[in-house]
């Protein structure tokens, strides 16, 4: 039987139809076994393109192996928040194994990247600052900047002269001064300059804060990130992670001075009010920091998957950025279809024929930049890049998303 739609909530039905007649609407992927190169989903064994497992941890045997040994120790679960009675001992030296990977004083660990970004944005600031930010910074940093009342100027994409321009504005204003981008951005790849913004903070006595989800791992000395490739360490006040991507399980993290952490743990609200990790998924994190040091050699395949994948792309005919959009510097790479019907047709036909890549429209990137997100991980074979290079040419010559080749 069927239960007619509460008038309360109709308008959110026409919403949803009006996606349905774009044809951007989407139903959830179900993935059935592990994430990793090659895996089930829905019912179909597809390869995979579409995951941020970038260096294969999640199926890692060693992060296996802490998670059931945490579990066992431990228990499943915390039991509360960290600030009123659940802060277990492995929270603190997961936080302490970040910090010293990072070379800093100190670090918090957040429920995920997102509230990680958000708490941070809003609890350092107030109504009378301002923030500085890139205009393509993750929904997580827009999020906590509106939440934070402070001022928002935003900067052309990666613009440091705009980034200048704001800030002489603004200098003889009262309030703190925040510049803010990512380290990598997550739909168009391509890397934030770190050192140059860098460089604006400290002439302008700002604040730096950078967040590098999806540079962690991948950029920098042994998966630092971007704020270690661009050596600017001490330069950066506020550094954020994430632990659900390259690292292979969940979460976020925020790095920098220990008053920093510590002003955190006392008003960061997701901190405050979210029950903290599992004692598993803290194991499995540390498991994975000491594979950063121990196995360098993930991210080297990681990288070289990733340079073999964009010539392949490149030379097909493909558009991955650089035409009307940013061009990939990372795993990251978008194939630029433009229209957002077409580019889901499109993913859809590719999962018919063996490939999960996953269509991103309109209003996670811009109306006529949809696109298909790729991402290579260091566990993909030269064999399965061929074959989904394959397929990809094949779909894409179907529905003549491909120039014309010569007769």
């Amino acid at each position: 039987m069927t239960t007619a739609t509460r008038p309360q909530l109709a308008h959110l039905t026409e919403q949803l139809n009006d996606l349905k007649q774009r044809g951007t609407y989407f139903k959830l992927r179900i993935l059935e076994d592990e994430q990793g190169p090659v895996c089930t989903y829905d019912g179909k064994h597809v390869i995979n393109l579409a995951s941020n497992n970038y260096l294969g941890l999640c199926e890692h045997p060693k992060l296996r192996e802490a998670a059931i040994e945490a579990t066992k120790k431990y228990g499943v679960g915390s039991g509360a928040v960290r600030t009123i009675a659940g802060t277990m001992k492995i929270h603190m030296e997961l936080e302490e194994k970040i910090a010293a990977f990072k070379g800093v004083e100190a670090c918090v660990v957040f429920q995920s990247g997102f509230t990680a970004n958000a708490g941070t944005v809003s609890s350092i600031l107030g109504k009378e600052d301002f923030i500085l930010s890139d205009e393509l910074n993750h929904a997580s940093i827009i999020d906590g900047a509106r939440l934070s009342r402070a001022k928002i100027k935003v900067f052309r994409h990666k613009d440091v002269a705009h980034c200048e321009d704001l800030l002489k504005e603004i200098q003889n204003e009262p309030g703190r001064k925040l510049i803010i981008t990512d380290g990598v951005f997550s739909m168009d790849g391509d890397i934030g300059p770190v050192d140059k913004l860098s460089e604006l903070a400290e002439k302008y006595g700002a604040i730096m804060m950078v967040d590098d989800a999806h540079a962690s791992g991948v950029l920098g000395r042994n998966g630092r990130g971007s704020v270690d490739h661009f050596h600017c360490t001490q330069r950066v006040d506020v550094q954020v992670g994430t632990l659900s991507k390259a690292i292979g399980a969940l979460g976020g993290y925020v790095c920098g001075s220990r008053d920093l952490i510590d002003y955190l743990y006392h008003r960061a609200r997701p901190f405050l009010f979210s029950t903290s990790h599992p004692p598993s998924v803290a194991a499995t994190c540390i498991a994975a920091f000491d594979l950063l040091e121990q196995e360098p050699e993930r991210i080297e395949r990681l990288w070289s998957n990733t340079r073999y994948f964009k010539e392949q792309l490149t030379a097909a005919g493909f558009d991955v950025g650089g035409r009307t959009t940013p061009a990939s510097e990372t795993p990251i790479t978008p194939i630029i279809v433009g229209d957002g019907k077409k580019t889901m047709e499109f993913s859809r036909a590719l999962f018919d024929a063996g490939l999960m890549a996953t269509g991103i429209a309109f209003p996670t990137v811009p109306e006529g930049k949809a696109r298909i997100r790729t991402i290579m991980t260091s566990e993909h074979t030269r064999e399965q890049i061929d074959h989904a290079m394959e397929t990809l040419v094949t779909v894409a010559r179907k529905m003549d998303l491909l120039p014309k080749q010569d007769s």
